[in-house]
């Protein structure tokens, strides 16, 4: 093994990102011979979004480089100059921390900036989360780009390595580890109601519900109707139930959808608009909830875990393997109060999660610190598969 200890270098964006990263980066922190580097950019760095490099040091890391993207526009224009400004500035944290592997993950437009810069610069670069599906958002093309930038991959599932291989990438380069979002599940001490109630400012019901509504970013102007409809459901709701809305994305349209969240809450009692809970006080508040409503990957990824059922609506996160406890719904109000009563029926009850066992973290840690040298990945071939579909 080489001597001297190999830089792993990760970038968070957002409050979502960051709770999946945690723990992987416990993990190479912990791995002999590994150092860890962290990027803070995106909604860390910005107030309006909860100004969440804070949890970064609550979770005890620190972050060797900040690098701003932002713009305070709402407009598919803003979100594409903003991953121009955060090229060149990834451009320049790179080249300040000498990296030997930057590890990405997922499909946001502050990955694919964090991407392109490492390409040119010729670093070696890990993807988290490759190979998923999304239909409905512009998400789903970012993912596949970086995919076939990067030269190491770590998949929540085995469709989404099989996917990969259908992008031409190699199958000895792919590794199927699970989601690491359920590791935290499995590792945190959670907060019981009480303290959750008390964190959130606001004591949990009879009946509670988590919800988060992201932009639908494939289709310009779809997120605010469907956001309406979606409103027009919840209201049919027992007035006691309490919902706990956690901000949208800073994509396209996301400011609109908070300013009509944070409306809707003002106008309910037993209603809270949070930017950001953090990793503990999200999770914990998943523990205890009657259901998960919204369009967040974490309703499909995380919610099985607890065996708590979750309401998904419309397109967002469309094509991504599913539990028994994940309804669907179209984004219309009828079919959605249909489907949460559906939810509500079956209950919180054992689900087996398609995205692994909470071990992840330590899978990933241990492929990554068994190459001694990254740098021979940079050279990457097309990986064909043969005529009849099977590949080697």
């Amino acid at each position: 093994m080489n001597s001297v200890a190999r830089k792993i270098c990760f970038v968070t964006g957002s409050r979502a990102d960051f709770g999946l990263l945690v723990w992987p980066m416990r993990a190479i922190r912990e791995t002999r011979g590994l150092t860890l580097q962290l990027i803070a950019t995106g909604m860390h760095l910005a107030p309006e979004f909860g100004y969440t490099f804070n949890a970064i040091r609550d979770e005890g890391f620190e972050a060797d480089e900040r690098v701003e993207t932002l713009l305070a526009s709402d407009t598919g224009a803003g979100i594409a100059k903003s991953v121009g400004l955060g090229v060149i500035g990834f451009a320049d944290a790179f080249t300040r921390l000498q990296p030997d592997l930057v590890v990405v993950l997922g499909d946001r437009f502050e990955m694919f900036a964090a991407a392109q810069a490492a390409m040119f610069m010729r670093l070696p670069m890990a993807h988290l989360f490759g190979g998923d599906v999304t239909e409905g958002a512009v998400d789903e093309s970012i993912r596949h780009a970086i995919s076939k930038m990067a030269h190491l991959h770590f998949t929540s599932n085995q469709s989404s390595t099989q996917r990969l291989i259908q992008l031409g990438e190699d199958p000895a380069r792919i590794h199927t580890i699970g989601s690491v979002g359920i590791d935290a599940i499995k590792h945190l001490a959670l907060m019981d109601r009480d303290a959750i109630g008390r964190a959130i400012g606001m004591p949990l019901g009879e009946r509670n519900a988590l919800v988060t509504f992201h932009p639908i970013t494939v289709e310009a102007g779809r997120s605010v109707t469907e956001l309406e409809e979606l409103f027009a459901a919840l209201s049919t709701l027992d007035p006691a139930f309490r919902l706990v809305f956690t901000l949208a994305n800073a994509d396209a349209e996301g400011r609109a959808l908070n300013a009509r969240i944070e409306a809707f809450a003002a106008g309910r009692p037993n209603t809270l608009a949070v930017a950001s809970l953090g990793q503990l006080r999200y999770l914990s508040l998943m523990s205890h909830v009657d259901m998960v409503i919204g369009n967040s990957s974490s309703g499909v990824l995380e919610a099985p875990s607890f065996g708590v059922p979750t309401l998904d609506i419309g397109d967002r996160q469309k094509g991504r393997a599913r539990a028994a406890s994940v309804f669907h719904a179209a984004p219309e109000r009828g079919a959605i109060a249909a489907a949460m009563a559906k939810a509500l029926q079956r209950g919180r009850q054992n689900t087996v999660n398609p995205y692994g066992d909470g071990e992840s973290s330590r899978r990933f840690a241990d492929i990554v610190g068994a190459i001694s040298d990254f740098r021979p990945l940079l050279k990457k071939g097309f990986h064909d598969i043969p005529a009849g579909g099977a590949h080697a």
